[in-house]
């Protein structure tokens, strides 16, 4: 059977998608990236790495059968002048840094061509782990307003134009008022930020209003980097005094999906998906 090689950045996905594929039965091997990843892949199969040992990545791929790889997690843009390289990554580094000029899409497109010419095929976390996708609808006990459906198409139409500049997934808006958007500084920053806004523009956990939207950008291929919703999310979300989070249905993954909605459910939070279709017309 054909091996999933995983280059594992931080959080919990790398983990959810390595567990999925292989209660599936399909051979997993982690290349994780050193002082990024979580400790806890100490558990799969794997090598820590560092992200100048381009080489070496592959060359554990290879030797343990992995012929698709999947990139997953969070990593942070690199200094690249702090970085050691390796032989094989120094051949490759003009064209990531050229394309890291040209943003966070361009330096991902570039990775996923620099793997596909090494004979690897690339993947989806949809495709190595489908049950993560988000799919339409409400996913917990709540239910999202009219007005929150307002809001939701509002931050919907943002997060498309931030994605069409490449700058980010998210927004939050709050009867109609764009309260934040994300750039590089990711959504759990972004929603500190609006829990520190005043509340007359806000809501707090005794008067939830407002959302927080996630949608994929225009110009990804669904390879790597979808937007993602953790607990992590749902606590944030919910300590920024907001009523819901909405995901691009089939453009989204939800990380640990029982614990999401038992976290939503808790704080009086809805979780839905929406069809990008429907709410940007």
């Amino acid at each position: 059977m054909t091996g999933l090689g995983i280059i594992a950045g931080g959080g919990d996905l790398p983990l959810a998608i390595a567990d999925e594929a292989r209660g599936a039965g399909k051979p997993v091997f982690v290349a994780a990236l050193r002082g990024i990843a979580d400790d806890e892949v100490s558990r799969l199969p794997h090598e820590w790495v560092s992200l100048g040992q381009v080489g070496r990545m592959f060359s554990v791929f290879r030797q343990h059968g992995c012929d698709e790889v999947l990139l997953a997690g969070k990593v942070a843009r690199p200094k690249w002048s702090e970085l050691k390289f390796d032989a094989v990554a120094m051949m490759k580094l003009p064209k990531l840094m050229a394309a890291a000029a040209k943003g966070d899409d361009a330096l991902l497109r570039s990775i996923v061509e620099i793997l596909e010419g090494e004979g690897f095929r690339v993947v989806s976390a949809v495709e190595a782990a489908p049950s993560l996708m988000a799919g339409e609808g409400a996913f917990g006990k709540q239910q999202p307003s009219p007005e929150d459906k307002s809001d939701i198409a509002i931050a919907a139409r943002v997060v498309q134009t931030l994605g069409e500049l490449d700058i980010g997934q998210a927004a939050v808006v709050c009867h109609g008022l764009v309260l934040a958007v994300e750039a590089a500084e990711g959504t759990d920053a972004m929603l500190a930020r609006v829990a520190a806004l005043p509340e007359n523009i806000r809501g707090t956990p005794a008067y939830r209003r407002g959302v927080l939207v996630k949608a994929r950008k225009p110009t990804q291929d669904g390879k790597t980097d979808l937007p993602v919703v953790g607990v992590a999310t749902i606590n944030n979300a919910a300590a920024s005094g907001l009523a819901g989070v909405a995901v691009e249905a089939r453009g989204a993954l939800l990380v640990n999906r029982k614990a999401v909605i038992e976290a939503a459910d808790k704080a009086g939070l809805f979780v839905s998906g929406f069809r990008l279709s429907d709410v940007t017309g």
